[in-house]
């Protein structure tokens, strides 16, 4: 059986963050009935499990959960209830190999058509039968745009229907042909034509067990006639995995977390924006982790990437290296978060273009955000935020017009010009008299153009005298 399961039950909220990051047993994973309650409190009987739709990674943790299920309550039989077009291969192949160390007997019930990923799931099956006017077949591998997948892929998957017709005892050019419209099978199928098999055409090759009209019929041939069914459906926190690493989402998940952050450093607290970023984020690798898409590799990539752009950020001014090398980091993890193990160039490709596509809508609304929001220093590294303008002049320096009036001690010779220690500051400025030598008392008089002017403690203004004479 797969060694990480997802289990049914009813949590509360807690529950929901524990979907995330998921309860690890020692050895990597999941506690069993970490999150459901088994299957094992009712009396045995015949599993339904129902794979319908695409056939995405959020599938393969509900099928595994489902036979272990089945396995712990003793129940006689599965049945994989199948009408799927296909889907991710990397998933179909986890569930395959599921149903290879399944503990009790699995039965495809093909209803309506198991196409690409969902006929090499019925394949699987210790038997497969199939409803009157369904479909079996038509497998090879396709690119997201739909164009045929690379040699290798075909290669690969011509190689997995093989070995499955083999171990069920049928002819393995049948399988392949399903795989590969190269593969000629005489009288059956012929060369440039992929092969898609009806109820009939599959029984009678062999390779369907038989046709049944609906799934009573099935307990029958089963010799279960009266057998229970107990339904095994994906429980709120497959669902919402599953709801979490589908393609459409994904993006949308790593803009969202991507645009928190932003807003975040531009903003002078940590407020609502970092906390749905951090939790997008959050969502996005715990899903995919849960998939086993993102492994602890991606996540420490990822934490480095981060603390890489806040260093940049907080510590080091400008933008260089290690801006970058984080930058590259965070990419980086999100593009392997979303391939699989051994990924193929296609799918990262279209990782690579879902994370584009998210900091393009990142880019846009960041725009867009930023000019309305608060200023914060957490930037001052990064951006440089003063502008001139021809009606204002050049401004050098910042006006310090609270220096004036302020008592100081001048630390070097005033000659005219020197330093001066007024409060905490160390500040460059000029007498309006006579040198002034160091540690003589004096007061700032006036702040102009940033320059400081100052004169010796006590003493009255010259021009003011000037004045009353």
């Amino acid at each position: 059986m797969a060694n990480r399961q997802l289990v049914s039950g009813t949590l509360g909220l807690p529950g929901l963050a524990l979907v995330l990051v998921a309860v690890w047993a020692p050895g990597g994973s999941p506690a069993p009935g970490a999150f459901a309650a088994p299957l094992a409190q009712a009396a045995p009987g015949v599993v339904r499990v129902p794979i319908t739709g695409t056939i995405e990674l959020g599938v393969a943790p509900f099928v595994a959960r489902a036979l272990s299920e089945a396995a712990a309550a003793g129940a006689p039989a599965v049945i994989l209830d199948l009408d799927t077009p296909g889907g991710r291969v990397d998933a179909a192949w986890k569930i395959i190999d599921d149903l290879r160390d399944a503990e009790v007997p699995v039965y495809a019930y093909v209803n309506r058509r198991a196409l690409s990923a969902g006929a090499m799931i019925a394949l699987a099956a210790d038997r497969i039968y199939m409803r009157p006017g369904s479909t079996l077949g038509a497998a090879t591998p396709v690119t997201g745009d739909g164009e045929k997948a690379s040699e290798k892929m075909v290669s690969a998957m011509r190689s997995e229907f093989r070995a499955l017709a083999e171990e069920r005892g049928l002819d393995p050019r049948i399988a392949e042909a399903m795989v590969d419209e190269s593969v000629e099978v005489p009288g059956v199928s012929e060369a440039g034509k992929l092969l898609t098999l009806t109820t009939e055409e599959a029984t009678a090759l062999g390779v369907a067990d038989g046709e049944v009209r609906d799934l009573l019929e099935l307990l029958e041939v089963m010799g279960r006639p009266a057998a229970a069914v107990r339904d095994i459906q994906p429980n709120w926190a497959e669902a919402i995995v599953r709801f979490l690493t589908n393609p459409a989402v994904a993006p949308m998940l790593l803009s969202l977390g991507f645009l928190g952050i932003l807003i975040e450093i531009r903003t002078p607290s940590f407020g609502i924006a970092g906390a749905i970023g951090l939790g997008a984020l959050a969502a996005f690798f715990g899903a995919h982790h849960l998939v086993h898409l993102a492994g602890l590799e991606e996540i420490l990539l990822f934490g480095a990437g981060v603390a890489l752009i806040g260093l940049e950020i907080l510590v080091i001014p400008g933008f260089g290296v290690a801006g970058i090398l984080g930058t590259g980091a965070v990419l980086s993890a999100a593009v392997l978060g979303m391939v699989g193990q051994v990924p193929t160039f296609d799918q990262v490709f279209n990782a690579a273009g879902l994370v584009a596509l998210s900091i393009i809508l990142v880019g846009v609304a960041g725009w867009a955000l930023i000019r309305h929001l608060p200023r914060s220093n957490r930037l001052t590294g990064l951006f440089l935020r003063d502008s001139t303008s021809r009606e204002t002049g050049y401004i050098s320096a910042p006006e310090r017009e609270d220096l004036i009036g302020k008592l100081g001690v001048a630390t070097t010779d005033l000659r005219p010009a020197g330093v001066a220690r007024v409060g905490d500051e160390r500040i460059h400025v000029v007498t309006e008299g006579p040198w002034l030598e160091a540690e003589t008392a004096v007061r700032v008089l006036e702040v102009a153009s940033g320059r400081v002017l100052v004169r010796r403690a006590g003493e009255t203004n010259t021009l003011e005298n000037r004045n009353e004479a």
